[in-house]
C-alpha cells in the first residue's frame, strides 16, 4: 500500500513517517515536501538512503508536479503540509493562503481524479476560535478562527468537506490540540523556550501567560492519525486531544525547573493581536469510535522533550536558518526591548 504523506518532512509529519515505518512494515510511505524553513531533510535522511520511503521535493500548490505524484498508484494521502505559524500569519497572510487553502484544493483535485481510496485532512483546534473558562470543543463546535492561519485551514477544512458531499470523495478531518515533541521547529513555544533557556536568552511570553493550551505528545497524535486512515467513517471530522490544559506561564515554568534555569529569564511581551485564550478538546468520538487513547505521560513527555532539544542541538543548529533569525528579530525585538 503506497501512502502519500504531505509534509512528512516536518515535524508532525517526520514522527508520522517513522511511526508507520516502525509499526507497518507493509506500508511504503512516499513524502512530499517542499523543504521550506520549517521542513528538514535530514530528519528523513536515513528512511530515504535507507530506500524505507520515497522522497518527492515538490510544492503542493504546482499541479503538475501533484499530479505526478498522485499518478504513481497512490492508495491513500494523509496532508499534512502547511505554513502552521499563527505569528507568521499575522506578520504575512499570503503564503498561508497559498498553502493551506490553494494547495489543498490542488490536492484534493488530483486525489480525486487519481481515484485514492482514503484522505485525512490533518487540521488544528485552532478553527474553532476560542474557548471560555469552561468547556470543551467538540466536533459540533461552529468554526470561528481567528487568526489568518487559522482561517485558512478553517477554509481548507470546508474545501474537504465539499469535496466528500459534491463528489463523495473519501476524506476524513482530524482536528488535534498543541503537538510537542522532538524534532518541531525551534519556533514553537517549547523548543523556542528551551533553547532560549540553554542559552541564557529572555523568554518572551505574551502578555499575562495565563492563555491555555491543550498538550500532546505528537507519537499519540500519529497513533490517532493511522487510526483514522484505517478506520475513520467518510465525512467524520475526529477531534485529537491529549487531557493536558496547561497556561502558558505552567509550560514556561516547567521548561526552566527542566533546565535548572531561574525566572529571572522570563520577560513578559505585548500580547500578540487576536489571541485565543483558552483550547481544550474533547476526544470523546475518536476514543469511543476508533479506540484511541493518549499514552505519554505529560510530565514524562515534557522532560523527554527538554532532553532531547538538549541533546541534539547540532540538528538545532542546522535548521535554524538566517530566515529564522529575521523574523525572530523582526517579531519579537520591539517586544523584548519594551518590556526591558
Amino acid at each position: 500500500m503506497r501512502i502519500l504523506i504531505t509534509g512528512g518532512a516536518g515535524f508532525i509529519g517526520s514522527n508520522l513517517v517513522r511511526h508507520l515505518c516502525a509499526n507497518r512494515p507493509e506500508l511504503r510511505p512516499v513524502v512530499l515536501d517542499k523543504l521550506t524553513y520549517a521542513g528538514n531533510f535530514e530528519t528523513i535522511r536515513d528512511l530515504v538512503e535507507g530506500d524505507r520511503i520515497e522522497f518527492v521535493r515538490g510544492d503542493i500548490c504546482d499541479p503538475e508536479c501533484v499530479d505526478r505524484v498522485l499518478g504513481s498508484n497512490i492508495d491513500a494521502v494523509l496532508h499534512l503540509a502547511a505554513e502552521s505559524h499563527v505569528d507568521r500569519s499575522i506578520h504575512s497572510a499570503a503564503e498561508f493562503v497559498r498553502t493551506n487553502v490553494l494547495g489543498t484544493q490542488v490536492l484534493l483535485e488530483a486525489a480525486l481524479r487519481h481515484g485514492v481510496k482514503r484522505y485525512v485532512q490533518v487540521s488544528t483546534d485552532e478553527v474553532y476560535g476560542s474557548l471560555g473558562p469552561e468547556g470543551l470543543f467538540t466536533e459540533e463546535t461552529p468554526l470561528d478562527p481567528s487568526s489568518p492561519y487559522s482561517a485558512s485551514k478553517t477554509a481548507a477544512d470546508l474545501l474537504v468537506q465539499a469535496y466528500v458531499r459534491t463528489h463523495g470523495f473519501p476524506a476524513m478531518i482530524t482536528r488535534c490540540s498543541n503537538n510537542y515533541g522532538p524534532h518541531q521547529f525551534p519556533e514553537k513555544l517549547i523548543p523556542l523556550f528551551t533553547l532560549n533557556a540553554m542559552d541564557d536568552k529572555p523568554l518572551p511570553l505574551y502578555g499575562d501567560g495565563k492563555n491555555v493550551r491543550d498538550w500532546i505528545h505528537v507519537d499519540d497524535h500519529c497513533r490517532a492519525l493511522e487510526l483514522v486512515l484505517e478506520r475513520g467513517e467518510v465525512g467524520r471530522v475526529y477531534n485529537v486531544g491529549g487531557g493536558n490544559e496547561r497556561t502558558n506561564i505552567e509550560i514556561t515554568q516547567l521548561i526552566l525547573r527542566a533546565l535548572g534555569k531561574p525566572q529571572s529569564l522570563i520577560k513578559r511581551v505585548t500580547d500578540r493581536p487576536g489571541h485565543d485564550r483558552r483550547y481544550a478538546i474533547d476526544s470523546s468520538r475518536i476514543e469511543s469510535e476508533l479506540g484511541w487513547l493518549p499514552q505519554v505521560d505529560f510530565a514524562e513527555g515534557i522532560a523527554r522533550t527538554v532532553d532531547w532539544y538538549r541533546n541534539n542541538l547540532d540538528w538545532c543548529k542546522r535548521i535554524i536558518s538566517g530566515e529564522h533569525e529575521r523574523f525572530y528579530d523582526a517579531w519579537y525585538g520591539r517586544r523584548l526591548a519594551e518590556a526591558d
